[in-house]
Order: C-alpha cells, then structure tokens, then sequence
C-alpha cells in the first residue's frame, strides 16, 4: 500500500476515536414518585465513597405547607437509585431548596430553606450535618434568622481552606416578582475557628439573587447571579455579574453580562483544567435551551457553548460539580418541576462545540 495514502486515513482514525463522548442523561425521578408531584430544585454531590447523593425538596406544589427535604442514594459502582427518604421537615413551616455538600474533613452539610410566611421573602435558613456520608443526621440548627434569607448553591473552599456561601436576600413578598432590592451574598466559615461571618452584599440595578461563585485567584472572586424582577418575556433580561477582589468581603455592583437569563437559575463552577464552567438557559424569555459554556482565558471571553437539552420543555435550576474522574455532572428538573433529571458531560464535549 503507498504510504501517502495511508498516513491521512490512520490520522482521521486516530482524531475520530479521540472524538469527546457524548453526554449522557437519567431521569432520576419523577411525579409517579409518592413525595407530591412537586420535585424542584435538586442538588447532587458525590462523596468520598464514591457514592452520588441527591436531594431535592418535594410536595403537592411550590407554595404547599406540608414539604420535606429529601434524599436519595446511588451507590458506587450501581445504576439503580434508592428511595427517597425525608431528612429535613418542619411541622408547621414549609422547606425548600435543599442544598447537599461533603466538605474537605468529610461532614456532610445540608443547608435548607424554612419559609415561615406566604412568599419566599420571610425564608430563613437551617442546616444540619452527617458524619456517616448522608447516612444519618444531626438535628436542624439555624444559620441564618434574618427574613429573606435563602440558599441555592454550594459552598466552595476557598485558597486559604475557608468554605464560601453563596446565599440571597430575597424582597418583595411577591410569588411573581423578585423585588430590586434584593441581592445576593456570602457565608463564610473558618473550619478552625468553626465561625460563619456574613460578607457583603452584591447590588444591581433590578435585584438580584442565588449566586454561584469561582475563586480566580487568591484574592479575586466572580460570581453569576440570577437577575431579579418579574416573569414577564423580556429583550434586557441578562445574568447578573459581580466580582470581589478581598476574598469575598466586598462585591462590585451586579452589571449586565452578556448571557440572558429568563430570570432562573445558573451554575458557574471553576475546573481542574482551570477552565471556568457556566450553565444556564440560553434565553431571555423561557428556560430552554439548557446551555453550558467554557472559558479559558479568566472570564474575558466564552467562544465553547452547546446546548445540553432543547425542545417544548423547561429545563430549570441547573447545578453542576466535577466528579474525581474528571466528568461534568449537571442536575436539572424538567416538566414543570416535577422531574429530576442527571447529565453528565466529558469537558471535551464542549470544547468542540466551538
């Protein structure tokens, strides 16, 4: 065989087998599951066993009074989940927005939301910790009694070996509109001194709220914030940006950026490959597509998007990690907030969405 020939068709082998995998998708759970047909948001982590642990916050709908947190296991080398089983729950208050975290010494963390009035504005949040892996858990403690207050994201460590918060400070007393004062905010706890301090608020034009975060550098922070206002379809409607260069003390004013966002949730998470991670919904009007995108260069620019689901569906409250295998993981519900839906994506995947 001549060999001009053959090197060309050896290399288009070798660069379709090194070709990203594609991503995969599970629906975990769904309305047939007897915990009320309202499933929204979930939160996953994987811990140090191997084990990917998931929690969500279910009943007959948003705003019902009688709603537990839940969670539910799949273990290490197994593709069947476990029933799930109730692990925070109020008798007289209604909870929400169960956010599940292993720390670096191994605690669990479950942080969660107790709403004491009509709306989301008179939420408190509570937490509680495992120290068998999710397995049991310590009775609840509050972490935050001020009126407002609420969680959506997970904590990172932070270069120095503190944990940073994201939470929000939600305003209005409104079930469809975030008032515009409402802003988002940082927790963040010395895991010597065991002490919470509260950081400084980021203030935008319209409100803003659940922050997700990165660590850039030793002192410099940025975070992508839901934006606030009403439902309404929108052509100004963008994710809100803010950075913090003292380690989170102090925030920039929240200005546009240049991702839409139909006023739902998003996900930024920095990468082992030092690549920065976003999800979101890809529109100013509805919550598909679901879009992922990557950056290289710090934040400046993001040319790798692709959409991860789209379609005449609503893809809301993304929340995504990086498993030890280097895999994305990203957590989604679906179907008006009843489905509770898992991907997990290669990086490489995106990046030849170029």
């Amino acid at each position: 065989m001549n060999l001009r020939f053959l090197w060309p068709m050896l290399l288009i082998g070798s660069l379709a087998s090194a070709r990203a995998a594609e991503p995969t998708f599970e629906r975990v759970i769904g309305p047939e599951v007897p915990t009320g047909p309202y499933k929204h948001p979930a939160c996953m982590a994987e811990l140090d066993n191997g084990d990917l642990y998931l929690v969500y916050y279910g009943g007959a709908d948003e705003y019902a009074t009688d709603t537990s947190v839940y969670g539910l296991r799949r273990r290490s080398g197994e593709t069947k989940w476990s029933a799930p089983v109730p692990i925070a729950h109020d008798p007289f208050r209604s909870v929400g927005n169960g956010v599940i975290w292993q720390a670096p010494d191994g605690l669990v963390w479950l942080f969660y939301v107790v709403r004491y009035g009509e709306t989301w504005s008179t939420s408190r949040i509570q937490f509680k910790v495992s120290r068998d892996r999710a397995a049991t858990w310590s009775d609840a403690s509050v972490l935050s009694m001020a009126e407002g207050d609420m969680v959506r994201g997970r904590p990172i460590v932070l270069n120095n070996g503190d944990y940073l918060l994201p939470i929000y400070h939600e305003t209005g007393y409104d079930p469809e509109k975030v008032g515009a004062d409402s802003t988002s905010l940082f927790l963040r706890f010395d895991p010597r001194q065991r002490v919470w301090t509260r950081m400084g608020a980021i203030r935008s034009a319209n409100g803003n709220i659940q922050p997700a975060v990165a660590q850039l550098d030793d002192g410099r922070l940025v975070a992508y914030c839901r934006r606030g206002g009403d439902y309404d379809p929108k052509t100004i409607g963008h994710i809100v940006r803010s950075e913090s260069r003292d380690g989170g003390r102090t925030w920039s004013p929240g200005t546009d950026s240049a991702f839409p966002n139909p006023n739902a949730a998003v996900d930024f998470l920095k990468l082992r490959s030092g690549r920065l991670f976003l999800v979101y919904n890809d529109s100013m009007t509805g919550r598909t597509p679901l879009t992922v995108a990557l950056s290289s260069d710090q934040d400046r620019t993001w040319p790798s998007r692709r959409n991860l689901r789209e379609g005449q569906d609503d893809f809301a409250y993304p929340i995504a990690f990086q498993a030890r295998d280097g895999r994305i993981h990203v957590v989604y519900t679906s179907r008006h907030r009843t489905v509770v839906n898992h991907a997990v994506i290669d990086e490489n995947w995106i990046l030849e969405g170029r």
